[in-house]
Parts: structure tokens; sequence; C-alpha cells
């Protein structure tokens, strides 16, 4: 057998395979083969998204002790390269498996890179024969590791079985599982929004459960509904052990893909009568609310003895558990002796609280730009609004409100607007420039407006719904206000981030959704409010990270009217978190105060944070009083323009560049082609011109989208000519025509020539990609004229058709 004739495949199946299969290695439970690491990115430009291919990562073989435990990578090569020439691949997929072997192989033995360095040797060429055993790998690996011989058995306790974890979620699940067995108290785990927080804490919670590190379990949460959906979702496997602490029987909708709707009721670990806790359960679940409230409530939690729970689960971290004084860190610290384990999207690290200091470094970091990169998060496109009066507005002297309130005489900004002073033209100007936005794309699209407060978000559904009267008047939902007074509102929570449900379609909040919202198919985000926190930005930003591709949702737009997203160009936003804090020799070490509003009550899902000035901040609309005792002025005769706007994409480097879809084409072009002449000669080169197109729009350029930008109707070869090189575009049309002028058909005749005359009036109607395929002769425009065999044969055969085909574009680019 010559190896240098073999395929790839045929190098795994007949050489490498069998290699480690003799090694010991079980084919069904410790080795997989080409295992997905990544999805691939997304790429935006214009209205279009799609996959760049080149950017999916997949492994040949991955080894594992058992299910979810991987070991080692190897990358297989075929026999025309040399045994080294997969190692560097097979180590960037080791270091993204968080596993320290590594191999590659050509089917004549295999270089092994041992990270563990167990005999002192890094890297060596080994025989097929010498691939090593999974327990010689384990032993390495544990060692490696710091995990001691009574530690393993808990280390290697099974995933509880069912979907396949992502790289990263494993890594989180190992390197957590890991710190808890090897006694660390205080475990922060910050992982992206929408990147399987709660999948994640489950499988941690599973193992430590099933092995017996952790016999009871106490899961806080800050929003009624993460933890109910928990219970009926991720966390399904623990019924019969698990309750909520709650004396409120609440059930959850659940709508199956026939569209039939069920109810399925939580387990309440609290009698409604006595108050009094059940105490059989081993897995609870709870507000931080409902046991930090009114003495009562804290009775809740006080039932327990300090000793009765190992592991408390901290979601949503930030949000103050970590603060000395704050009502939740009560739990924290009666529960003291339990493992401490925080998760969240934006560890809070400022001068007045810090959960690295009580936590530790996080044992794992997955990052918004990572997940973006990997293809598990969905990029977006910036459009930032400026709008006149926010650069500056002054009344003229005496100038009195709807209130009749003189207005004071100084200049008002961005920073006032709803705050000391509200323009309801400004809202209708918002409201407008929305409305345009959904016309332009999909007026279905899912959008959450983030206002200033409840006023503000009361203020901007009205000016949504007269925006879009049509669809408001035929819909009520079609707008509706979501916000922590508005019973109503909170109702459709539910049903706003249910995929299979069309409505509500556009939700105004002011603080109840940024934190929690699993909103899968939402497509726009608009900024209105004054947006200070970091880690509340991020929080906003994440309602629209999230992928669903069932439902055409792979990247979402960014509207912003206050210029929040200057915040993207803050090394702090994706960067590392550090600690601002630093205690002296005499004081404490948790930082002294934390100032996000605290929990009041189990019905408020953000806590605190839609009863703060902006609750009653003019909330008839009538003007008042605004935050901080200042005047709060209501006019509705200053007339509001939008003066600026300008498109932001990512670019590769994660960062948000300013172009137009044809600056960004002219960049990526000219980097493919030195000149029109290059150009030219790759096209005329081309079998299939279709190649160069699909090999572009890998690359980001979106034809499509170009088009439109451009406003003709033209082919990608005049895309390309006019836009890069200057030259006169020619619609498809035209190009037909001039075909048709050259009399090109002459040189063929009966059903051969009337096949090439469908085929260009085709190309004109549809362009250069549908006419390449053989596949068009199938078409019902082509029937009359014969089945494909039959219009192939008039040419004389495949190849002269395919050959025919050739000079007709070459007529159709001249």
């Amino acid at each position: 057998m010559d190896k240098k004739k073999l395929s790839e495949r045929d190098i795994c199946t007949k050489f490498i395979t069998p290699a480690i299969e003799a090694a010991g290695w079980d084919k069904q439970r410790q080795l997989r083969e080409e295992v997905g690491l990544t999805a691939g990115r997304v790429q935006v430009r214009g209205n279009k998204g799609m996959r760049d291919r080149k950017t999916v990562l997949r492994a040949d073989y991955v080894l594992y002790f058992k299910p979810d435990i991987p070991l080692a990578v190897v990358e297989a090569k075929d026999n025309n390269h040399s045994v080294r020439d997969g190692i560097q691949q097979a180590l960037k997929y080791a270091g993204m498996l968080d596993v320290p072997f590594a191999f590659s192989s050509n089917g004549d033995g295999f270089v092994f890179h041992d990270k563990t360095l167990a005999d002192g040797v890094l890297e060596r060429e080994i025989t097929l024969a010498e691939f090593p055993s999974p327990e010689v790998l384990w032993e390495r690996y544990l060692a490696w590791k710091g995990i001691s011989t009574e530690q393993a058995p808990l280390y290697s306790q099974d995933y509880h079985a069912g979907r396949t974890a992502r790289y990263y979620q494993v890594n989180a699940i190992n390197r957590t599982v890991e710190a808890v067995i090897k006694g660390q108290k205080r475990v922060l785990l910050v992982m992206a929004t929408g990147t399987g927080k709660t999948y994640t804490a489950f499988q941690i919670i599973w193992r430590l459960w099933k092995s017996g590190t952790a016999k009871r379990i106490l899961f806080l949460a800050d929003r009624n509904i993460l933890v109910d959906q928990t219970m009926v979702n991720d966390f399904k496997p623990f019924k019969g052990a698990m309750a909520k602490l709650s004396v409120n029987q609440k059930g959850v909708e659940k709508v199956d893909s026939s569209g039939q709707v069920t109810t399925e009721m939580v387990a309440l670990g609290v009698n409604a009568q006595t108050k009094k806790v059940d105490k059989s359960y081993e897995i609870y679940l709870s507000l931080y609310q409902a046991v930090t409230g009114t003495e009562e409530e804290r009775n809740i939690y006080k039932q327990f003895s300090p000793d009765f729970f190992d592991l408390v689960v901290i979601d949503e971290c930030h949000r103050g558990s970590a603060a000395e004084d704050s009502a939740w860190r009560e739990i924290l610290d009666y529960f003291g002796n339990a493992v401490h384990l925080g998760l969240t999207a934006t560890p809070k690290e400022t001068a007045e609280i810090s959960n690295i200091t009580y936590f530790g470094e996080p044992v794992y970091t997955y990052s918004l730009k990572q997940g973006i990169e990997d293809g598990f998060l969905a990029p977006y496109k910036v459009i930032r609004v400026d709008l006149d009066k926010d650069l500056g507005w002054r009344p003229t002297t005496g100038k009195v409100d709807a209130k009749g309130q003189i207005i004071e005489d100084r200049i008002y900004n961005q920073k006032d607007m709803n705050k000391a002073l509200v323009l309801t033209q400004r809202d209708e100007a918002v409201a407008k420039r929305i409305t345009e936005l959904l016309h332009a794309t999909d007026r279905m699209n899912k959008t959450i407006v983030f206002c200033e407060d409840i006023d503000h978000a009361s203020r901007m559904r009205q000016a949504l719904i007269n925006a879009n009267s049509d669809l408001a008047a035929a819909n009520p939902k079609y707008v509706v206000q979501i916000t922590g007074d508005n019973a109503e509102g909170k109702m459709e929570l539910d049903n706003f981030i249910d995929p299979k449900r069309a409505y509500p379609v556009i939700a105004t909040t002011s603080r109840l959704m940024t934190t929690g919202v699993d909103a899968q198919t939402c497509k726009l985000v608009v900024l209105d409010r004054t947006i200070n926190s970091m880690t509340e930005f991020k929080q906003i930003i994440g309602r629209g990270t999230r992928i669903n591709e069932d439902y055409g949702k792979l990247w979402f737009t960014i509207l912003d009217f206050k210029k929040a997203t200057e915040n993207f160009a803050d090394p702090a936003f994706d960067g590392e978190p550090t600690v601002i804090y630093e205690p002296g020799g005499d004081e404490s070490i948790t930082p002294p105060e934390d100032n996000d509003p605290q929990p009041d009550g189990e019905d408020v899902p953000i806590p605190g944070s839609e009863g703060d000035a902006g609750a009653v901040d003019g909330a008839n609309g009538n003007g008042g009083q605004g935050s901080g005792g200042r005047t709060k002025y209501l006019v509705h005769d200053v007339p509001v323009y939008v003066v600026n706007e300008r498109v932001q994409y990512m670019g590769a480097d994660g960062k948000l560049i300013t172009e137009s879809l044809k600056d960004y084409t002219r960049i990526q072009l000219n980097k493919r082609f030195a000149s029109l002449d290059d150009f030219l000669q790759s096209w005329s080169d081309a079998d299939k011109k279709q190649a160069i197109v699909d090999e572009l729009e890998a690359q980001g350029v979106f034809f499509d989208e170009l088009a439109k930008e451009v406003g003709k109707d033209l082919d990608p070869f005049d895309l390309i000519c006019h836009i890069v090189f200057g030259q006169k575009p020619l619609t498809r049309r035209e190009r037909a025509d001039n075909v048709k002028k050259k009399d090109y058909f002459t040189r063929h005749s009966g059903t051969a020539r009337k096949v090439l005359e469908k085929l260009l009036d085709k190309y004109a109607d549809e362009g250069i990609a549908n006419i390449e395929k053989v596949e068009v002769l199938r078409t019902p425009d082509f029937a009359t004229l014969g089945s494909p065999v039959e219009l192939i044969k008039s040419f004389g055969g495949k190849p002269q058709y395919q050959s025919a085909l050739r000079d007709l574009e070459q007529a159709l680019y001249q």
C-alpha cells in the first residue's frame, strides 16, 4: 500500500485510530473524532450576517479519560506531510481544551508533546506502537493538576448525561470542581451573558452532589423568572430533591414545537400557613429578596443551621453580594462554612466593591470577545445618532414649561434629557428613528428600548405606538412597557423572551430588563439612557448577544442616542478584572460599600432598580421634582431633529470601526488584488466565477448589501470594478444585451442555441451563480426544451456544454 496516495481520512482509519485503540482507548467512551470546538465567527455587513467558515475549528481526535474529562488532542495529516506538521494545530486545540497532551501524526508515527514533563522531555517522536495508554496519561494529568489519589474519584465524577457541553463550559465545570475538591472555599466563575452559566452551574452542582462533595446546596438568584425557569429547565434532573424557598406557588408555561402550552409547577420548600421550611430536600433555590427582606423572611434562612449547606451558589454575584454591609451578605456570612461559588458575566471591580477580593481570582473566564470570536455569541453593529437638542439647548428668556414653571436659564445637554428636562418631541424623534430602522429591516424584530426612568419608558411606549399605529392598532401588544411598577407589562416578559411568540415586539424599560432576560431573538437594543456603570453597560449589551439560528438571529444592532457605546473603546470593557480596593494593614479585606440598590421584595425582579428616583421622577409626565430635588421641566413645543449618524461594525480585532460597505469592500479587495488587471485575470481564469464571489463573501464582502448601497442591480464583477477600481459599471441586463448585439449565438444552433439564450436571460434576472450550476437545466424555464440529459447532449456532451458556458461568460465579461 502506497501511503502517499491515501487521503487524510484513510490515514486516520487505517493507521491512527488502530494505534490509539491498541493502546487501550475505548472507542465508544474515550475517543471522539472530528470534534467541533467553535461555531465560526459571524461577520456583519449592511443588514446581512454570515459565518466565516475559516474560523470553524475542529479537532481530528479528542481523547477523554471519561466523557467530558478530556486529556489529549491528536491532529492528523496525510502522508505527504511530515509527522510533525500537525503539532502546532494540536497545541492550539489542547490549549483551548485545557489539556497538557498534544499529538500529531501522518500515519508513520506520532509526535508527542507532554506539558506535564513527567519524564523531563517536552516533545518527542514515538512509533505507532508506543502510543500511551489512558492510565498513563490520566496519572500524569492528575499529577499535573495537583489532584491527589483520594481526590481523583471526586474529580472524575460523571457528568449528567444529556446535551454535550461546549469546550469552554467543560473547562469552567472541571476547573470549578477541581477548586472545590482541593478545598477552595470561595470560587468565582466569569462567563459572558449568553454562554450558558446556568447549565454550567447545573453540571457543577450535579457532579459535586453525586460525588458526595456537597450534599446540600443553596442556589441564590435575583429574579423569580430565573429561579422558576431554572427549576423546570436546566435543573430539572434534580426534581424530587429540589425545592424553592417560597410560599408562592407559581407555574412556568412551556410551549412545545406544535404550539401546545402546558404549565409546570415548581416544588415549594416553605409551608404557606406555618412558614416553616421543609428540610427534607437537598437542593434549594431562592431569591435573595425572599430570605433577606422582613424579619419574617430572614427567619426562613435562619431556620437552617449555619452548617446545613455545603455549597452556596450566588448567581449574578456582581449585584452586591460581596459588599460587607449588603443584606445578601448576611446569608453568605451565616452559611460561612459552606463553599461559596459566585457566577457573573461582569465581575464588579471598583473602589467600593471587589468580588475578586471576596471570591479570589476567577478559576475560569470566558469573555464576550472570545464568545463572539468563537461564534457562540452574536456580534453587533452600532448606529450612533446625535440629536440637535442633545448637543445643547438654551430656553428663551422667561420660557415656561407645560406646568407653567419658568425654565431655569442655562444650557441643557444630553445628560439633562429626561432627567432635568423632558422634551416630548425628542421622544417622537427617537421613536421615528427606531421605526425607520425596523422598516428597513423587519418590523417584527424583537426590540428593547432602555429609557432613563419609568416615566420615560411610559412616554416612549406612547411615542412608539403612535409611530407604528398600524401594527399597534392591530395588536396592542406590539409595544409594551415592561417596568417594575407595571404589573401588566411584567406579565408580558415571558412572552417577549419566548422565541415562539411574536408579541410583544418592542419593550420599553428602564432597568428591569438589564440582567437575567434570556432574549434569544432580540435583534435591536436601543440605548436612550445615561449609562455610567461598565457593569450595567455590559449587562445591557448582553441582552442581544444570544444566537438563535432557527429564528435567523445571528447578530444584532445597537441604536445609541446617548453615546453609551463609547464604553466599547474602554479597555475595561472586555479586559481582565482587576482589584482596585487595596485595604491597609489594619483594614478589613472586604471593600467598604456597594452602592447598588438592595433587594426589597420578591416580586421586584431587579432589586430596587425600578423603585429608585426614576420611579417617582415625574412619573405622571407632568414635570415636578427630578432626582436630587432638582426641578424637572416638561416641554411640548421644542422640535428635535437628527443631526448626525454613523454606523460602526466590529473589525477582525473585535474593535468597532466606522466605514461604509464600499470602504470595507475597497480595503478587502485591495488586499486580494494588486490591480484591475490582476482582478480581471483572476476572474477570467476562474472556472466558476461564483468561487471568487464565495471567497470574498467569506471575508465579509456581501454583494447583495453592496448592491443596495450602490443603488443599482449590479453583478459582483461590476460592483468590484466600479467600487474598487473606479470603472463605469454595467447592469446585468446591459451585459446580457451586449452579448445579444454581438450575435454570440450564431456559433450554436437548434436546442443548444435556445439553451444559451435562456441562460443569458437567467443571468440578467438572477446573476452568475445560478447559470453556473447544472441544476439550472432542471428548472421550469428549460422544461419545454427537454430533460437536462437531452439538453447537454444537444451540445455534444458535458465537456462541450461546460465549454459553451465558459464562452458565454467570457462574452459577458469582455
